[in-house]
C-alpha cells in the first residue's frame, strides 16, 4: 500500500497497539522506547507516561490521556525532555515562581484599600481606623 493512502500513517504498529490494547486485571504498560510508555488501567483508560533517571534516581512523568495526546505528541513531548535532560535540567522539576509583592506590601495595599489598619496584640486581631494608610 502505497505511504499516501496508509490509515495510520504517523503511528505505525506501535499506534495500532495503543489504539487496540484491552483492559485487563491489573495495571499494565506498553513501551515505545526511550522511557515513552502508555499504562493501560483495569477501568480501560490509557495514560501517557515517561520514566527516567535524573541524578541516580528514577522519576516518572504523567504526560497525559490517549487518545486526547497522540502518540506523536507524545514522542514529542519524550523528545523535548531527553533535550532538557541533556541540558542537565530536570523534566519534572516544577519551576519556582517569585512572589510578586512581598507580605508587608500586600498588609499596606489592603489597609489603603480597606482603610483598617490590622493589629496583633495577645488577645487577637484589632481593627482600627487609619486615614493615614495610604500615606506611608
Amino acid at each position: 500500500m502505497p505511504p499516501d493512502t496508509c490509515r495510520y500513517p504517523q503511528h505505525g504498529a506501535q499506534g495500532i497497539r495503543a489504539r487496540y490494547a484491552t483492559k485487563r486485571t491489573k495495571d499494565y504498560e506498553l513501551f515505545d522506547g526511550e522511557g515513552l510508555y502508555l499504562l493501560i488501567r483495569p477501568n480501560g483508560s490509557k495514560l501517557w507516561g515517561f520514566k527516567y533517571r535524573f541524578d541516580g534516581k528514577e522519576k516518572l512523568l504523567s504526560l497525559g490521556r490517549y487518545p486526547e495526546l497522540s502518540l506523536a505528541e507524545a514522542r514529542l513531548r519524550r523528545a523535548e525532555f531527553k533535550v532538557a535532560q541533556a541540558k542537565g535540567i530536570d523534566p519534572g522539576a516544577k519551576e519556582v515562581v517569585a512572589p510578586v509583592m512581598t507580605f508587608e506590601e500586600a498588609g499596606r495595599a489592603l489597609e489603603c484599600h480597606v482603610g483598617h489598619t490590622v493589629h496583633a496584640s495577645a488577645r487577637g486581631l484589632a481593627l482600627t481606623l487609619d486615614k493615614r494608610a495610604c500615606e506611608r
